[in-house]
């Protein structure tokens, strides 16, 4: 009985097989981190009840790190976190501009605020994070050099933006505290036509 040469490229199969695997077990990934940022929202919200009562006026944040200094944006700004990536540069882009990438199937821009804010700029990591703000009608990631975790942080505590802060940065900050956390004015920023870049792409 002759022994009939096999037509399947076994290559291409598991090749095909490891990336659906892949894709699979990112989008499990993705969803589990959208869903614990949801529920430590969920869970810092929880405590304003008690705060209020106290009449302790608190904004709700994320606080994260750029070249070695402390940021925090407002939790209603942030509709998810997720590690950078796949990401495709813009080399027709302004400089601040990271590339872009893919969110629950929507193409949208990663800033660099780095850059924006004239800030050292070093190399990209396994710790770098994008930060997807949106507004409603604006939406873009923000580039993190490493996410530090949730805050509730009283507006009391918050001062005036310092002469140190210098340059581009001091147009969007909401305040500074005594501990040097600048808290980002996300409505001032999301609004800034220097920033809507993602519509002219495509």
């Amino acid at each position: 009985m002759s022994q009939r040469s096999s037509a399947i490229d076994w290559a291409s199969l598991l090749t095909r097989q490891q990336a659906a695997f892949d894709a699979v077990l990112q989008d499990r990934h993705d969803h589990e981190r959208e869903q614990l940022l949801l529920q430590e929202r969920a869970r810092v919200m929880s405590r304003k009840p008690a705060e209020d009562a106290g009449s302790v006026a608190c904004v709700d944040c994320l606080e994260f790190t750029l070249s070695g200094e402390h940021y925090a944006i407002d939790l209603s700004f942030i509709a998810a976190t997720l590690p950078l990536a796949d990401f495709t540069p813009l080399f027709c882009a302004p400089p601040f501009v990271l590339g872009i990438t893919s969110v629950r199937g929507k193409i949208i821009s990663i800033v660099d605020l780095r850059r924006f804010f004239e800030l050292p700029a070093t190399g990209l990591s396994d710790l770098n994070r994008v930060i997807v703000v949106s507004d409603g009608t604006m939406e873009f990631g923000v580039l993190a050099d490493r996410v530090e975790g949730m805050r509730s942080l009283p507006l009391s505590e918050l001062h005036p933006t310092p002469d140190t802060f210098t340059g581009m940065r001091g147009e969007f900050l909401a305040g500074v505290t005594a501990e040097r956390l600048a808290l980002l004015d996300m409505a001032r920023i999301l609004a800034d036509p220097r920033l809507i870049v993602h519509e002219e792409v495509g």
